[in-house]
Formats: structure tokens, C-alpha cells, sequence
């Protein structure tokens, strides 16, 4: 059994708003719709997941809510405002840990703060300690990315992406190159790093069982144009034990999220398995 995971408080985390977002893109005289009208409300402090099959949208969702790409339509606020770029408090990690090859895991990981002209004294130095004891790469600061094992390299990228101790932290499939093992010890790193300084965290991934373990809620996006079909409670308790995985209640959410994807990919009208209010 591993130590428990407390859920974190909610008072420094963002609040999200997407309202009636599209996404068109142009390509060979061609409109190609990527994102239908799509509507969500993310409570502070919240673990999200999205989930659905390739090309619904997940990643384009994500990138609109970071400021990297512009909706078509509609808009997207945090705490009440909206977003119109890149802004301070939100951090993001990607597929793939895109660490500088010629900086070791320290210098990476102040990558961030260095690139926005943040003062960088004794206490982000300890936080970045911190950071890397809790992903277990305390003895690797100065090592470098060629020195590293993949689910290594990943592990300091996702403490590169709190080193700045965002509000909102948007993940797109971070572990999907991960074998399994390695893959469940991030989750549970993951969590302990989300308890211990508080987030809304949005997370991509197209593993049912990973999103179901770290989720309070699960949004089921339908194929392209990519839409919300469902979203659903996960209503485990915190803390969550790695072992919660083979309980019944644990495969019975397992059974609603594969039911609603088969729904999201046959187009049938969602059965009553979640919420579909579209506020998570």
C-alpha cells in the first residue's frame, strides 16, 4: 500500500469557463470543424480528465484554454476572465518532456522562471529541490537528459511545469509513452504533487483506468467534430491507494466510461451513467 494522497485544498486553484467554444481550421481551400460548440464549467481545485477517441479534440480543447491557439468562437475565462493568451498561473505539459539536451534537470526545470525574468533566489532553489524529491530525481539535478530513462525525463518535465506553482496546470497525455508500471508511479507521484500544492488540474489521456484513478470527474469528448457526450462522477474517496484499482467500485466506473465511449462512438444519446450538465 502506498501513502495516502489527501485531495488538495481548493483556495489558490483557478476556476474555468469554456462558453460555447468552436475550432475551424483552414487547410487546402478546405474548413475542417475540429471542435463543435463545446461548453464546461471546472470547479477550483479539481482533477479533470478528458478522454475520447484521436482527433475528438482533446488537445486543441487543451492548447485554447492555455492561450496557445485562438477559438473560432466562444470563449474561455479563468476566475471570470478571459483568456486571450498565454497568462501567468497556468502551466502545461506535453506529450513528450522536451528538455534542453544541453542543460541538466536543474537548469531545465528553472527554465521557466529564467524565460520570464523571475528572480531566482535560495527559496526557488529549494522549491525545485523539493520538486525533484518528490518525482524521486533528487540525486539527478545535474544529470543530463541523455542520463535519464524516459519515464526520468518525464518526471522532470512535469516538475518543470510546477516550478512556477501554477493554479492550473494543463496536461495533454504526459504519460502515454510510459510502460504500465512506470505509468501507475507517475499517477500516484502525480497526485501527491496535486495534494501538496493546490491546482485545478485538466488532464488528456486515452487510458480508462488512468483517468478513473486520478479524476474527480471524467469529460467523454465524441469524435470529430469533437463535443462533449458526458461527464462523469468519480466518486472514490480520497485518499486513493493504488489499490483502490482492483476494487469493485473501481471497475464499475471502468464499466460507465467504456460504455459512454461506445455511446460518443456510435452517436447514441448518452444513457443516465453520469452528469450531463457539463459542469465539473
Amino acid at each position: 500500500m502506498t501513502a495516502a494522497i489527501q485531495a488538495p485544498p481548493a483556495g489558490t486553484a483557478t476556476s474555468v469557463s469554456i462558453q460555447n467554444v468552436t475550432k475551424r481550421y483552414q487547410r487546402s481551400g478546405k474548413t475542417i470543424q475540429a471542435l463543435a460548440e463545446t461548453s464546461l464549467d471546472f470547479s477550483p481545485g479539481k482533477f479533470i480528465s478528458l478522454i475520447g477517441p484521436s482527433g475528438c479534440g482533446k488537445s486543441t480543447l487543451l492548447k485554447i484554454m492555455a492561450g496557445l491557439e485562438t477559438a473560432t468562437s466562444g470563449r474561455v475565462l479563468f476566475d471570470g476572465v478571459p483568456v486571450t493568451g498565454p497568462r501567468d498561473g497556468t502551466s502545461v505539459a506535453f506529450q513528450k518532456p522536451t528538455l534542453l539536451p544541453w542543460r541538466n534537470v536543474m537548469d531545465n526545470l528553472l527554465l521557466p522562471l529564467q524565460l520570464t525574468g523571475a528572480k531566482i533566489d535560495s527559496s526557488v532553489h529549494d522549491h525545485a529541490r523539493q520538486l525533484l524529491t518528490l518525482m524521486g530525481l533528487e540525486d539527478f539535478a545535474g544529470h543530463f537528459p541523455r542520463e535519464l530513462s524516459g519515464g526520468m525525463e518525464q518526471r522532470a518535465a512535469i516538475a518543470r511545469s510546477l516550478i512556477s506553482k501554477p493554479r492550473l496546470l494543463l496536461m495533454d497525455e504526459p504519460f502515454g509513452a510510459l510502460d504500465e508500471f512506470t505509468r501507475e508511479d507517475l499517477n500516484d507521484e502525480l497526485l501527491s504533487l496535486w495534494a501538496n500544492e493546490p491546482k485545478t488540474l485538466i488532464f488528456v489521456t486515452h487510458s480508462i483506468s488512468e483517468a478513473v484513478f486520478l479524476s474527480d470527474q471524467i469529460v467523454v469528448m465524441k469524435a470529430r467534430p469533437g463535443a462533449v457526450h458526458d461527464v462523469i462522477d468519480v466518486p472514490l474517496a480520497r485518499p486513493r491507494y493504488r489499490d483502490i484499482r482492483s476494487s469493485p467500485e473501481f471497475y464499475d466506473i471502468i464499466r460507465k466510461v467504456r460504455l459512454s465511449l461506445e455511446e460518443a462512438k456510435s452517436g447514441r444519446v448518452p444513457t443516465e451513467i453520469g452528469r450531463r450538465n457539463g459542469s465539473a
